[in-house]
């Protein structure tokens, strides 16, 4: 069942009675099936919700986003008890030898750059090499075709002089935000093939809890970076208003194409992590990424 997207930005108290999520306001007071609830989004320091409600929330593998200052994601609740063999695929995945992580950082970047180009190409109605590109990604992509070619991908895909940073200028909010979302979407999945999200296939600093997510999302990027592009296209505005947010979020129902089947991104993404965690076990040798175009 596709699970439903909450983004809550004004002040409210969100509750549970009876497995019901309850949201009290000035303007609202309705209930919802906790079971139905996918992804909160909190966006306001003065919201309540309680315990108890984050308790069932997490229980039915819920993911709730808290946003900082700046109303970007800044932390979230996971389920650490989402899968009934917990112990055996932590260990699968902390004994994963370097040569399969090596073989799945590069499928990985190969289908992110196939991506980007097709993504390019759509937009810029131009043809690329982004083919040619991914055909050159090593084991391991030791050559860095990755940074080649997101170099190229940045310098075209825009019709401003843009540089891609974390802490960069308009339109750098809105990718932030929405990779942020992308971010949490993934390790919810993670999550739930259970996984350890702190210990990644390519990313390894010591600061980062959600390594394996950064990993596992590089592919599915260039679904954001179309979502921003239609908000340019539509909204005369450069700072992350709720509306804008709202259609951000919808990246998360976005159909995504596997070979016999499509799925809302939300479910692609617990099939991909489920295929991670049998490259893990030795079930299979390839992560199962969706195409993000038909």
């Amino acid at each position: 069942m596709l699970k439903k997207t909450l983004l809550f930005s004004n002040k409210c108290s969100i509750t549970s009675k009876l497995e019901q999520l309850v949201i009290n306001s000035e303007n609202t007071n309705k209930t919802i099936p906790i079971e139905d609830i996918g992804f909160i989004v909190i966006d306001n320091p003065e919201i309540y919700i309680s315990i108890h409600a984050l308790n069932l929330l997490v229980e039915n593998n819920a993911s709730i986003i808290i946003c900082n200052n700046s109303h970007l994601p800044n932390g979230m609740f996971l389920n650490l008890n989402s899968h009934h063999t917990q112990q055996e695929v932590f260990k699968n995945q902390i004994e994963s030898s370097v040569p399969l992580k090596k073989q799945l950082w590069q499928q990985t970047i190969v289908e992110k750059i196939k991506n980007q180009g097709l993504l390019l190409e759509k937009i810029t109605s131009n043809k690329n090499n982004f083919e040619y590109l991914a055909s050159k990604v090593l084991s391991g992509d030791t050559s860095n075709m990755e940074g080649v070619a997101a170099n190229f991908y940045w310098k075209s895909f825009f019709e401003m002089d843009f540089k891609r940073e974390r802490f960069g200028n308009y339109p750098n909010n809105f990718l932030n935000y929405g990779y942020a979302i992308l971010r949490a979407a993934t390790a919810r999945a993670l999550s739930g093939s259970g996984l350890l999200n702190t210990l990644g296939i390519h990313h390894k600093s010591k600061y980062n809890a959600f390594a394996l997510a950064d990993d596992i999302m590089e592919p599915f990027r260039p679904i954001v970076d179309e979502a921003v592009n239609h908000v340019m296209q539509h909204y005369d505005e450069q700072d992350l208003t709720t509306e804008i947010k709202a259609e951000l979020l919808q990246i998360l129902t976005r159909t995504v194409y596997f070979k016999t089947e499509k799925s809302p991104l939300m479910v692609a993404l617990q099939k991909t992590a489920s295929s991670l965690q049998q490259c893990y076990s030795g079930e299979r040798k390839k992560i199962k990424y969706p195409k993000l175009w038909n």
